[in-house]
Parts: C-alpha cells; sequence; structure tokens
C-alpha cells in the first residue's frame, strides 16, 4: 500500500475538521430541542413563570426552528455553506448567552426563539455540508453515519445533560453550555469549503414569508392539540390559516417566484418524495418515544431529573451504533433495506415500551426497549437522508437538505399531538371509571407509546420507494462520468 502523498494527508485533516464541524452543529441543535425539558421547574421558580407562559421555552424555539427549515436551507444555496454556518453559529451562541443570563420571562423566551432561527440556519447547512462535500460510496455513508449519529443522540443525550446541569450546577448552564461549543465550531469552521455554487439571485422573499408563516401556524396549530381540544377557536384559527398559507406558498412557486425557495419539481422525484415522508412519520414515533419515556421515569417510577437523564444513556448508545454501521453498510445494502428494517426494529421496541408498568423498573421496562428502538430508528435515518439528497443538484442541495429538516420537524410535532391526545384520552377515562391515577397515567403512557408503534409501522411499509441495491447501482451506472472526454460525432 503506498504512503499518502502530503497533498493527500492535508486533504484527510482538512475532511476530519470539516466532519467535527458537522457532527458539533447537528448534535447541538438538536440537543437544544430537549435539554431545557427537565430545567423548566428551575425557571419557573427562578423567574416566575406561569404556567402557561413557561411552555414557551419550548415552543419558541420548536415554532422557529420549524417554521424557517426551509428559508434555513435556501439562504445556503445562495450566499455559500462557510459564510451561513459563520451566520447561523452567532446568532445560536449570542441567542444562548442572551437566555442563560436572562432576568425575565420575557428575555428568556425572545432568546430561544433567536436560538431556534440559528438552529433553522444550521441544521440545513450542515447537511449540505455532508452532501456537497463527500464523494457518492462509502465516503458519504460514514459521513452520513456520523450526522445522523449526532442528531439523534442529541435529542436523547438533552435529556442527560439538561437534568445533570440543572441538578448539580444551575439551570442557565442548559444554554450557557453551547457558547463554548460554538466558539470551537466556529473556529473550525473555516476549514469547510465555501462551495457557493453557480446559482445567483435574490432571495424568494414571498415564498419565505408563506412558508416561514404557514409551517409556524402548522406545528403551533399541531402542537395546541396535545393540550385543547381541536374544537377550539384558537387551534382551528392556527390550522385553518396553515392550510391557506401553505396552499398559496405552492401557487407562488409554481407561477411566481423566479429564484423559488423550493422547486416542486423535486417532488416528482418518487425516492425524494418518499424519504420525506417517510422521514415525517419516523419522526413522529421517535419524538413520542422521547416524551413519553421521560415522562414515565419521573412521573411514575419517580426518578430525579439527573437520574432520569442517566437512563437515556442506552438511546444515546443505540442511536450511534446503528447509524455508524448503517453508514458503513448502506453502499452495499442499497438504501430500501436498512431502512425498513430499522423501522420494523424500532416498531418492536416501542411495542415493548407500551407493555410498560406503574410498580416497574428500570431493568425490566426501559433498558430492553431502549436499546431495540433506538437501534432501530438510527438504522432508518442515513438511508433517508441519502434518498432525500439524491441525485439533487449542488444548487439545490440546501433546499434538499431544508426540506427534509423540515418533514423531521413537522412529524414530530404532528406525532407528539397524535400520542399525547392518546394519552390524556386513555388517562381520563380510566381515571373516570375508578381507577388508581398511577395506573391510569401509566396506561395512557402505554396506549401513546403503542400508537408511536404503529405510525413506525406505517414508515417501514413507504420504504418500498426507496432504491434497492440493484436499481442504485443501475443509477449509478447510468451517471455520466463528469471528468471523462465529451463523445465526438462523426467526422465530416
Amino acid at each position: 500500500m503506498r504512503d499518502k502523498t502530503p497533498a493527500e494527508a492535508g486533504e484527510r485533516i482538512r475532511y476530519g475538521w470539516v466532519l467535527a464541524v458537522v457532527v458539533a452543529v447537528q448534535f447541538m441543535v438538536t440537543l437544544d430541542a430537549s435539554v431545557v425539558n427537565v430545567a423548566l421547574a428551575a425557571m419557573r421558580e427562578d423567574l416566575g413563570f406561569t404556567e402557561s407562559g413557561l411552555l414557551w421555552v419550548v415552543n419558541a424555539y420548536t415554532l422557529v426552528f420549524g417554521g424557517c427549515l426551509l428559508l434555513g436551507g435556501r439562504i445556503a444555496d445562495l450566499y455559500g455553506r462557510r459564510l451561513v454556518l459563520w451566520w447561523g453559529l452567532g446568532l445560536f451562541g449570542l441567542a444562548g448567552l442572551a437566555g442563560g443570563i436572562a432576568q425575565t420571562p420575557g428575555q428568556l423566551v425572545a432568546a430561544r426563539a433567536v436560538q431556534g432561527l440559528g438552529a433553522a440556519v444550521l441544521a440545513p447547512a450542515a447537511l449540505t455540508i455532508v452532501t456537497t462535500c463527500c464523494p457518492e460510496g462509502p465516503a458519504r455513508g460514514r459521513a452520513l453515519g456520523w450526522w445522523s449519529a449526532a442528531g439523534s443522540a442529541g435529542g436523547a443525550a438533552g435529556v442527560l445533560i439538561g437534568g445533570v446541569l440543572t441538578e448539580y450546577l444551575d439551570w442557565r448552564w442548559v444554554l450557557l453550555i453551547n457558547v463554548p461549543v460554538v466558539v470551537l465550531a466556529a473556529a473550525a469552521g473555516r476549514m469547510v469549503p465555501d462551495g457557493r455554487p453557480e446559482l445567483r439571485g435574490r432571495l424568494d422573499v414571498g415564498g419565505a414569508l408563506l412558508a416561514t408563516t404557514g409551517l409556524t401556524a402548522l406545528v403551533f396549530g399541531v402542537g395546541r392539540t396535545g393540550d385543547h381540544p381541536l374544537s377550539s377557536p384558537l387551534t382551528l384559527g392556527m390550522l385553518g390559516a396553515a392550510v391557506v398559507l401553505l396552499a398559496g406558498f405552492v401557487r407562488y412557486e409554481s407561477r411566481a417566484a423566479r429564484n423559488p425557495l423550493v422547486r416542486l419539481g423535486l417532488f416528482g422525484n418518487r425516492t425524494v418524495s418518499g424519504a420525506n415522508v417517510t422521514m415525517l412519520l419516523l419522526a413522529a414515533g421517535q419524538f413520542a418515544s422521547f416524551y413519553f419515556v421521560s415522562l414515565y421515569l419521573q412521573r411514575v417510577l419517580d426518578y430525579s431529573p439527573a437520574v432520569a437523564g442517566l437512563a437515556f444513556i442506552p438511546f444515546c448508545l443505540g442511536f450511534v451504533t446503528s447509524a455508524l454501521l448503517v453508514g458503513r453498510l448502506s453502499a452495499g445494502t442499497g438504501l430500501r433495506l436498512p431502512a425498513a428494517a430499522g423501522a420494523l426494529v424500532g416498531a418492536l421496541g416501542l411495542f415493548w415500551f407500551s407493555r410498560v408498568s406503574a410498580d416497574g423498573g428500570f431493568f425490566t421496562d426501559v433498558l430492553g426497549p431502549s436499546l431495540v428502538t433506538s437501534l432501530g430508528i438510527g438504522a432508518c435515518v442515513v438511508p433517508l437522508a441519502s434518498a432525500a439528497t439524491a441525485g439533487v443538484p449542488p444548487a439545490d442541495a440546501g433546499m434538499a437538505s431544508g426540506i427534509l429538516n423540515s418533514a423531521q420537524q413537522v412529524g414530530g410535532s404532528l406525532g407528539l399531538a397524535i400520542t399525547v391526545s392518546v394519552a390524556t384520552s386513555r388517562t381520563t377515562t380510566l381515571t373516570g371509571r375508578g381507577d388508581a391515577p398511577l395506573v391510569a397515567l401509566n396506561d395512557g403512557y402505554g396506549l401513546a407509546l403503542l400508537t408511536g408503534a404503529g405510525l413506525l409501522v406505517s414508515a417501514a411499509l413507504l420504504t418500498a420507494v426507496l432504491p434497492g441495491r440493484a436499481r442504485r447501482d443501475a443509477e449509478a451506472a447510468a451517471e455520466p462520468d463528469p471528468q471523462a472526454e465529451p463523445a465526438r460525432g462523426p467526422a465530416s
């Protein structure tokens, strides 16, 4: 085996730094969606939040994050990956600092909203860097494996890190911890190639306003159904507004936009559209598992925040292991097999979780299903990310990344709304007939987790639209070699 030349060694080192930046960004963005959950009680006591106001610490981040993902993805296409990465890191870090030193509820909620905007810029940029900087094949599979592992583990690790920081330091550290990570990522970000495509033009402001307000209204309206009836005027109003705005967005993009925020033709590709719908269903089940397992640990088993966080370590290990393994193998197996198998294994894990008991424990009710669920869901993300960005021109890579991230965020919100409604209805029914409150609460959680298993089975069925190995090989063989000389016509 020949020794690497200095140029090759330098390129390998640079690639390692780029991958480290992507992993740090993706981990941080997903971690901050869950890291505040176990700190909410401390925030309420320290800053004087009302019960309804406290929910906005979570909602301000998720609403802005979910609503602005399409905008964030298109910004990366128009202005270059490295510059947009720095913009996003700056917003995210400054918002974390502002939240960590906030003295009033309004200041903290505002900081979380700005942090959500930074995350909406960073998440598509991170995936775009992977799909445009890594060549097709094993190298991209490995990079997507690390990206997927960081994203999946970040959500689970948020509960762990938030619990430990809140119990042993202070709730402010769940936000301040982002600042040193942002500084290090920004310093390493200069290694990211700018890679600005040939695409030029102004941002589609009309499309951005319609998409952002429409998605925000959808996430807000769906999120309200967990605590308010669907017949609530505000809920119906927000969902109705979402339908009108998103329908207007589709019409505007198809007719009026010169440089559209979303090229609707992308959805004509069955693989791309199928991968996004599958991701929506997968996220619905994944978010439900995090939410209800965390509640089961703290409200049924009476774990402290720190101990509940430690109980999520198997989740983290399972996500990282399966994502990295599938990232290495997916080039040889195609996309359909690992995605379908992963979704079914994840469904099996959530079915196991649904058997939780009110007098259960970690080793009997949590450890086994945690590993099975996380190994299954973690195996799905790499093939879905590959399928959702396959064949997309470099000029639209950020757009495709933004669409996939939007599908994940909206799917998670839908999944939580559905499963919370199921759990609440079940608990209310059992309490009304005289069951013990703890038993009723536990059975409500179990039915919600069973519903999540059904969502993952639906995701497994949809993976039929993804390419298998034979089709992938045929598509790769049909792609022209960019370095080959063009065919010459017959001599005249």
